[in-house]
């Protein structure tokens, strides 16, 4: 992947030791255009981040993983197709705030995240309070998170946590596929995605907004 345009793996040091050298640059060093910046985070493969590029070509995707043998493929495609308005960024979503600046990004994707189901690992889950508190650093003042998901666990807990603080809710599906909510961007699918439907599950959606000064509180802890 170091032979690919537009990929970018730091290493660790260089997080940690210093600011990286594209935040609050993105639109200027990396595109660059003054489009809207959206971010897919746990990208995975990047077949969101691909195709929203494709299809939306006034807007500049970054997908964010760790794992390089998944951004493989998608980085690929990006440079072998010439896709001049997407990226691939290689990080733990942990760090995430170290490579933006303050009102950078527009929207955010989690697209099939981890819904970490025990307990004790609620705190991992990618909609969490405490990586809303982090996109809050860079995401602009009420900027859009789409959660798109095969798990109900994850799918409540997410509605109940916006509620409860009293966070803008767009819309939301129990069953994508039935709603008629399905558009252009809904109807891309992943790999998993597609088995996942193939398979008879339902696939759950919420999309809401999210205030730059909102505290953000777990489910039960709002006062």
């Amino acid at each position: 992947m170091k032979e690919f345009k537009r990929v970018f793996q730091p290493h660790l040091k260089d997080i940690l030791d210093s600011e990286y050298f594209l935040k609050s640059k993105w639109k200027q060093e990396v595109f660059p255009n003054n489009n809207p910046i959206i971010l897919e985070l746990g990208c995975g493969k990047g077949e969101y981040t691909i195709e929203m590029a494709k299809k939306f070509p006034g807007y500049n995707f970054i997908g964010v993983d760790i794992k390089g043998a998944r951004i493989w493929k998608g980085a690929k495609i990006m440079n072998e197709e010439g896709i001049t308005n997407a990226a691939f960024l290689r990080t733990r979503i942990e760090f995430i705030a170290n490579f933006f600046g303050e009102n950078e990004v527009d929207e955010i994707w989690l697209t099939f995240p981890d819904p970490q189901l025990k307990k004790r690992r609620w705190k991992k889950r990618l909609c969490a309070p405490e990586f809303l508190r982090m996109y809050q650093k860079f995401l602009k003042d009420n900027g859009i998170i789409h959660l798109k998901t095969d798990s109900e666990v994850l799918y409540n807990y997410t509605i109940q946590l916006a509620e409860e603080n009293h966070l803008k809710i767009i819309t939301n599906t129990n069953d994508l596929y039935n709603s008629g909510l399905k558009d252009e961007i809904l109807g891309i699918q992943t790999f998993y995605e597609k088995q996942f439907v193939n398979e008879g599950k339902e696939i759950y959606y919420l999309k809401f907004s999210l205030p730059s000064d909102r505290e953000i509180l777990e489910p039960g802890e709002v006062g």
